[in-house]
């Protein structure tokens, strides 16, 4: 699998929390979540409760969209990824190696038992202005099975 612009993966290494788009029915909803990424898998690891409204929504539709981004007002620091990918629940070997990864990100999730989920990045868009006003960066990857 090729990988996505070093730029691309430091940015998303930086940051912890991503908003997560989905869309059932015609209705768009969003939600925020604090993620690990595995660059070596291009993936975000996340945890959520089946309840909620965006994994209900991503169950029934798996292709989701989502953003990370810096908040800073200095418009020469503006950064941001926007992303589509497919969302999945990892299961036997597979959830042991992602939970382990998440909770190295995040230790104190130990205590959280809300269920593991794992976002495959298909397509990223990085807008980083340090390179120039509006300059962007793109990674698709190859070939998307379809759902």
């Amino acid at each position: 699998m090729e990988k996505p612009d070093n730029r691309i993966i430091e940015f998303i290494r930086k940051h912890h929390v991503l908003t997560l788009a989905t869309s059932l029915n015609g209705q768009p909803w969003c939600a925020n979540c604090f993620y690990a990424y595995l660059d070596d898998e291009n993936v975000l690891i996340f945890t959520s409760d089946d309840e909620t409204r965006h994994i209900s929504e991503a169950v029934a539709n798996p292709k989701v969209a989502g953003s990370i981004v810096l908040e800073t007002e200095v418009i020469g620091k503006i950064q941001g990824a926007q992303f589509e990918g497919i969302l999945i629940r990892p299961e036997n070997e597979a959830f042991g190696k992602y939970k382990l990864r998440y909770l190295k990100r995040f230790p104190y999730a130990v205590i959280n038992n809300s269920p593991l989920w794992v976002l495959e990045l298909t397509h990223i868009k990085f807008t980083d202005n340090r390179l120039g006003f509006g300059k962007k960066l793109f990674w698709k990857k190859e070939e998307v099975d379809s759902l």
